[in-house]
């Protein structure tokens, strides 16, 4: 990653950050370069991510703590604490609606405090996208209200392509 500090200079940043729990620093230091967040993840964060990248659907935190007994967890609290720093990073999107989690498949470049997910209710792949013009129109409608939005996730629900052509 170009202009991206390294070792502990990346390091303290992120850290400095994360310790702050101020998600939408992190996410623009992030889409600027400055921080390669995957570089400095704990192994716990690690396996959480990897078996989320993995999953053909969306992961409970306990299906991930069965998936994850081998690697040597054993409580969901290590799980949770991951899932944490792993959403505050931008890397795992949790879906709300579910009560489970997704590895983030977009563009770091997106704006995270509004996601959209298409939720096959059949297989139950998920399919991540955001659009500006959409997250525009939003917040305007939002604070044309009287409200100040901080983050929306949007959830559609229905069938993916590959399942309405398999009902055919």
């Amino acid at each position: 990653m170009t202009g991206a500090p390294s070792g502990t200079a990346a390091q303290a940043i992120y850290r400095s950050i994360a310790r702050a729990g101020d998600a939408d620093k992190l996410a623009k230091a992030m889409t600027a370069g400055h921080i390669d967040v995957r570089a400095d993840l704990t192994r716990n964060q690690a396996l959480v991510l990897g078996a989320l990248e993995q999953a053909g659907a969306p992961l409970s935190a306990y299906a991930l703590l069965d998936q994850l007994r081998e690697q040597g967890f054993r409580a969901p609290l290590q799980v949770y604490r991951a899932l944490d720093r792993l959403t505050k990073a931008g890397l795992v999107h949790r879906l709300e609606s579910l009560n489970s989690f997704v590895a983030c498949t977009g563009d770091h470049a997106h704006e995270h405090e509004t996601t959209a997910f298409a939720i096959c209710a059949d297989c139950g792949q998920v399919i991540e996208f955001s659009d500006t013009t959409v997250v525009k129109r939003l917040k305007s409608l939002a604070r044309d209200s009287g409200f100040e939005p901080e983050k929306a996730i949007i959830e559609v629900r229905g069938r993916c392509s590959a399942c309405v052509e398999k009902a055919r």
